[in-house]
């Protein structure tokens, strides 16, 4: 059986005249915390992530979310990281964004948060008003980068956006115009596409913002083989090949001084 360990994020505050209880912790509140916490714990691939068990205890707030010893034990060791360095530049963006949102709460709401693990002798990461963990935005820059994979929502009331599966980056929302998804005619669900998108990207990671895409265009993409394209250009290479008499001195003066 699988070794189990938790996280545990611990909030000490008040509501009014009344110490902050599970009796009083608002449900907005603890859906933010939950998506949080899978953001901290696994930033990079959800998709077959182990399950996270949830539950809250009294003393003020506590929240325990149980999973994976093996991904408790990694976070423990980048928590004990970013209280030595004061610092969440270094960290994936989910996670970075994560301690973001839970400094934001500390600072509206005045909160003190310990977050700790079960692992022994824990690190303990201490958030609250007089804590500044941001990301700095100096690491930040604009990009533009192409995402291929097959399309698979487009809409939305307000703000519209695209959704597209993609080998590389799981699933990614693109912020749409609404003018070009009225415009477009045919049935885009499902299909394969190229989209071109803006976005910020860390200046020395490479890492991108997905939160910050912003379509650009849709590209179309053809990724089946094509081998009568590719005998065409193989026979075009044949024939300017024999042309050469000799070969080998050839590739030397193309190679010049860097033969190997």
């Amino acid at each position: 059986m699988e070794s189990i360990g938790f996280l545990e994020i611990k909030i000490s505050g008040s509501k009014g005249n009344f110490d902050l209880s599970p009796e009083n912790y608002d449900i907005r509140e603890v859906i933010a915390l939950l998506e949080s916490a899978e953001s901290l714990l696994y930033p990079v691939d959800r998709t077959n992530r182990p399950t996270i068990s949830y539950e809250i205890k009294e003393g003020s707030v506590r929240h325990l979310f149980r999973t994976s010893l093996q991904f408790i034990i990694g976070f423990n060791a980048v928590m004990g990281q970013v209280t030595e360095s004061g610092s969440i530049d270094f960290l994936d963006f989910p996670s970075a964004k994560a301690l973001e949102s839970i400094q934001d709460i500390a600072l509206r709401h005045d909160y003190v948060f310990n977050i700790s693990t079960s692992v022994d002798h824990s690190n303990v990461l201490k958030i609250d008003k007089q804590t500044h963990f941001y990301r700095s935005e100096t690491v930040w820059v604009e990009g533009e980068f192409y995402f291929y994979g097959k399309l698979t929502n487009a809409g939305g009331k307000d703000k519209a956006n695209i959704h597209i599966l993609t080998e590389d980056y799981g699933s990614l929302r693109i912020q749409t115009p609404i003018s070009f998804l009225q415009a477009y005619n045919d049935n885009l669900l499902y299909k394969t596409f190229g989209i071109r998108a803006a976005g910020r990207q860390h200046a020395h990671t490479g890492e991108i913002d997905t939160s910050s895409l912003k379509f650009i265009e849709l590209v179309d993409y053809t990724p089946d083989f094509n081998e009568r394209y590719l005998n065409d250009l193989i026979n075009r290479a044949t024939k300017n090949w024999s042309k050469i008499s000799d070969k080998d001195n050839w590739v030397r003066e193309i190679r010049g001084s860097h033969e190997t």
